[in-house]
């Protein structure tokens, strides 16, 4: 575990000779490349369901021999015959990520000796070779061996917005499968493209729960005052919360629309330079008022959005990987 604060992606730095990539609890995963490659000098050649296969072989192979020797040491070491040390083959992985313990995503093609199958919907820029369509809709699909496996990454979260975290997921399976760094780079600035233009503001916001609202609140609007006085220390979400009931208020809208209570589920968003001097307005999406709706479809800050819930998600992926993140498609007209 020596290496681990260094390199959190694996525990052994690459001039080391342990091959053991990460251990969690009672699993151990190895990387096997170089055995292979001692076992079978053509391996490279092979295609890749071939490869899976020698793979489980050898695995197979020798977890038998592991488990023989704990029969060696529980005899020799605690003089019993009976005892459940055993190795097992749990899953064969084509490639795999590890951001720091229980944080990690592996392509799994193989899972306890049967070939994991999966039935994907073609994307626009994949669509040539028609597999499949389903039920006659015209939706195209293809079957691929291998399936996803992630645990502990941020973009699962409750919290993380799902246009965001589909899009952190295709890149991160694209990266376990293969696609370089300038294929993913052009999918970046296009994804962001989609944004600044295309996607709704609903789409866009932070989901989260409002648990504590009431003891942020300093003192209520009184007279002519359009805002709540908010206490220091609030969070975001419970500020941008007060501003919309205010907002609510202030247009004299809380009489058709419903003003968002403590323990409510919303979403909330920043916004640029406004009259009203407000940095971010939550909203219950099912329900929007058409002037908060043209608010925040004037001054939400789209390009701050992109910025704070994926680009620093990027940005770590991108160092893990050793590559460089660039999301201004200039700069290399200006820097070399």
């Amino acid at each position: 575990m020596k290496h681990l604060e260094i390199t959190p992606w694996f525990i052994c730095d690459e001039n080391d000779e342990n091959l053991c990539a990460y251990v969690d609890t009672d699993s151990n995963y190895f990387n096997a490349e170089p055995l292979l490659l001692h076992l079978y000098p053509d391996f490279e050649q092979k295609t890749d369901e071939e490869k899976d296969k020698i793979l489980e072989k050898v695995a197979l192979y020798y977890q038998d021999f592991i488990s023989s020797h704990y029969d060696n040491l529980a005899r020799d070491c605690f003089n019993v015959t009976n005892h459940r040390l055993e190795m097992k083959t749990e899953c064969v992985i084509r490639s795999a990520y590890f951001r720091a313990p229980r944080r990690y995503a592996q392509w799994i093609t193989m899972q306890e000796g049967i070939i994991l199958k999966n039935k994907k919907k073609k994307r626009k820029e994949d669509v040539g070779q028609v597999v499949g369509t389903d039920n006659g809709g015209g939706t195209q699909y293809e079957m691929e061996i291998g399936s996803l496996d992630v645990k502990g990454l941020e973009y699962k979260k409750s919290n993380f917005p799902k246009v965001f975290g589909n899009f952190f997921k295709n890149v991160l399976e694209d990266v376990l499968k293969g696609t370089q760094q300038p294929e993913i780079d052009k999918r970046i600035l296009d994804f962001k493209k989609e944004i600044l233009t295309n996607i709704p503001i609903g789409e866009l916001g932070n989901p989260t729960g409002v648990k504590t609202l009431n003891k942020y609140i300093e003192r209520k609007p009184v007279g002519g005052e359009a805002f709540t006085i908010i206490r220091k220390g609030a969070p975001a979400a419970v500020r941008a919360t007060i501003k919309y009931n205010d907002l609510l208020r202030y247009w004299k809208l809380d009489n058709q629309y419903e003003t968002i209570v403590q323990g409510s589920k919303v979403k909330w968003i920043y916004l640029k330079k406004n009259p009203y001097n407000i940095d971010a307005l939550a909203y219950l999406d099912y329900n929007i008022p058409p002037k908060i709706k043209e608010f925040l479809d004037k001054f939400a800050d789209k390009e701050k959005v992109f910025d704070t819930i994926l680009l620093n998600k990027l940005e770590g992926f991108y160092n893990d990987l050793e590559w460089k993140l660039v999301t201004n498609p200039y700069v290399n007209q200006f820097f070399i």
